[in-house]
């Protein structure tokens, strides 16, 4: 299974986490995806272990002369579209940072030439495969709750250093659609439901000199089946804490509740007294997963539709909380 990574900013660590299982998997090519960017770390991932990818400047140049299996994609996040683009007019495979796209034309054209190519998509919503986030939505399914008819999702990190291209709309897509896809995408997974609509606002206040990106979001979605959701989004968590992240979900049926939260699971049923803690189910990880439904080995567990009609979602979000007006899916 050959491989390119094009870009240096988001999450193509996946790829080698599949590496580590899977060693037929080889990195043979890597190249920025956008204007200055770095991509050192991904050549010195690939080379600790034992493969030695070549380096290119171009990445049209290198998928033309490599022609890999899957390409990963994960360049400032105002490029994905077009380097998105690249990738599928070329009908490979596409394993690409989320969103895959910020600008609803270019999601539109994406999704017509997704269309034409027979090629596989999975966007990186690899907190899916979290143990908490999976055992829960795996409890969901089995009906411990009943019908679900509200989801709670919270996504808070420490804001640390942010590399420039953050400070910009254009490069940087908006904090909705880059930290609030992870819990917009949790919203489409456990209801099982569509989008209708969506009101959102968003807030640039005291983001310590970070131009136009946000601080602050929060997005109120409504379903099929009149599901409701919130998602809450924020870069104060402070740098004292434990860990980077606060990742929460609640998602409250008809016959009980269960919360994912600090990594763990809680279940509240009709069917016992109290609150149980369930005991966390393991996964491959989803490049891995990917990887397996590229061989015609079974199917990804974020497929191309998940990925598509998120990405949507994360951008009418987005343009609700500019617009500060409903908007409708």
């Amino acid at each position: 299974m050959r491989v390119c990574i094009i870009g240096g900013s988001g999450h193509a660590n996946f790829v080698f986490q599949g590496m580590d299982q899977d060693p037929s998997i080889l990195v043979v090519g890597v190249a920025p995806g956008s204007e200055g960017e770095d991509v050192g770390k991904f050549l010195n991932a690939a080379q600790k272990r034992g493969q030695l990818p070549q380096y290119y400047e171009d990445y049209r140049k290198m998928l033309d002369e490599l022609k890999p299996d899957i390409v990963a994609v994960n360049c400032h996040f105002g490029d994905h579209g077009k380097v998105n683009f690249e990738v599928l007019s070329r009908k490979m495979h596409l394993f690409a940072e989320k969103p895959l796209a910020t600008a609803m034309e270019e999601l539109t054209v994406l999704k017509r030439e997704y269309d034409r190519s027979g090629a596989e998509v999975a966007a990186m919503f690899g907190l899916r495969y979290n143990p908490a986030f999976y055992t829960a939505w795996h409890a969901v399914r089995e009906g411990k709750i009943g019908e679900v008819r509200l989801i709670n999702a919270q996504k808070s990190y420490r804001l640390g250093s942010r590399p420039e291209f953050f400070k910009h709309r254009q490069s940087y897509g908006g904090t909705i659609p880059w930290v609030g896809s992870h819990a917009i995408d949790w919203v489409y997974w456990f209801s099982g439901q569509e989008f209708v609509s969506v009101m959102s606002h968003h807030s640039t206040m005291a983001n310590r000199g970070l131009g136009s990106m946000e601080m602050t979001g929060l997005c109120h979605f409504r379903l099929t089946n009149e599901v409701f959701a919130s998602v809450n989004i924020d870069y104060l968590r402070p740098s004292t804490a434990e860990t980077h992240g606060d990742d929460r979900v609640r998602v409250a049926g008809t016959r009980g509740v269960i919360e994912v939260r600090h990594g763990r699971v809680y279940l509240i049923s009709e069917e016992e007294q109290g609150t149980r803690e369930l005991s966390l189910m393991e996964t491959d990880g989803i490049f891995l997963d990917f990887a397996r439904q590229v061989r015609g080995e079974g199917k990804c567990l974020v497929s191309a539709k998940d990925s598509f009609v998120v990405t949507e979602a994360c951008l009418r979000a987005r343009e609700a909380a500019d617009k500060e007006e409903i908007v409708y899916f």
